[in-house]
């Protein structure tokens, strides 16, 4: 097979100029303006997918492939190791093909839904990221070609199953010190922390064009672990549209759980920094967290606290 090169570029006018309305272009411009007060934004996308059966019908449902063992997922298995297994011929060259592209793609998990997963990416730069997401999508759904299944960034695919997002974990770094702006000195959250939150509370409606850019996502929070409460925050609630997961203060981050994984990568983080940008400039000040429960749904569920790493 001959080797095969892929660029990604910045759009640009004949005169050299950029188009202010590349995507590409957004999410930079946005990481101008923490850079002119000397910020540094940190993400870390999570994404969710399935992994299907081949469907050469497109008005039959999606159905789980058949792994190594000769059958098809017919139950959920969350953070089941034996469910990622019956994959590992499929994952072993997703790892090999993001190791060659150098994507640092970190922790992989079976998510709720029947062949249903989620890939962390190693947290960093803003734009590297972005592109490292977009590079991912493509890998997976080559790699899964090549194992005679299909790979599905819907948010949500199949009627009866769970939906799948892009969650993007963010904190904000000052540059000289290389301090996390969200915690203080004593390793409290600091009001810039609060008025973060404040800013996606107050900006993610008129954002939702972007995190949400097909009507298939509006199907999504209806299950277990969704955003249903999607202007609300709170500590390790995965019910909330932003989560604070319990860490270290060095490590104190905002999880945007809203955006489908089918959202545009750079537009979405670029949405929700700027959202963020906002709350700190403009000093807003965010709502009492919530203290619903952890994870919520409409009939009876049970917690889960396990993760498990490849």
């Amino acid at each position: 097979m001959d080797p095969t090169a892929q660029v990604i570029h910045d759009c640009v006018n004949f005169d050299g100029t950029p188009v202010a309305i590349s995507p590409r272009c957004v999410l930079r411009e946005v990481l101008r303006k923490y850079a002119e007060r000397g910020w540094r934004p940190v993400v870390a996308p999570k994404l969710e997918f399935f992994l299907v059966d081949v469907n050469r019908d497109p008005d039959l449902p999606l159905q789980p492939p058949i792994g190594r063992t000769g059958r098809a997922e017919t139950g959920r298995q969350a953070y089941s190791i034996d469910a990622v297994n019956e994959f590992d011929p499929l994952f072993e060259d997703i790892y090999e093909y993001c190791e060659m592209q150098e994507l640092e793609v970190d922790t992989l998990i079976h998510e709720v839904g029947a062949a249903q997963m989620e890939i962390n990416f190693l947290h960093g730069d803003a734009l590297n990221l972005a592109d490292r997401v977009f590079l991912f999508k493509r890998t997976v759904r080559e790699a899964a070609l090549r194992h005679k299944m299909y790979a599905t960034f819907m948010a949500k695919p199949m009627e009866n199953e769970l939906g799948s997002a892009m969650h993007i974990h963010q904190s904000v770094i000052d540059k000289e010190s290389g301090r996390n702006l969200f915690s203080n000195r004593k390793g409290e959250p600091t009001g810039l922390f609060y008025s973060y939150i404040a800013g996606l509370q107050k900006y993610t409606p008129a954002l939702m064009p972007i995190f949400a850019p097909y009507i298939n996502l509006d199907r999504r929070p209806r299950f277990m672990a969704a955003p249903i409460n999607l202007q609300s925050w709170g500590y390790d609630n995965r019910t909330v549209g932003f989560r604070v997961p319990y860490s270290s203060p060095a490590a104190r981050r905002i999880e945007n759980r809203i955006p489908g994984v089918d959202c545009n990568p750079y537009l979405a983080i670029a949405a929700t920094l700027a959202a963020g940008y906002l709350g700190m400039t403009q000093h807003l000040e965010a709502s009492p967290r919530s203290r619903a429960t952890a994870i919520a749904c409409r009939s009876s569920c049970r917690a889960i606290s396990t993760k498990v790493s490849r």
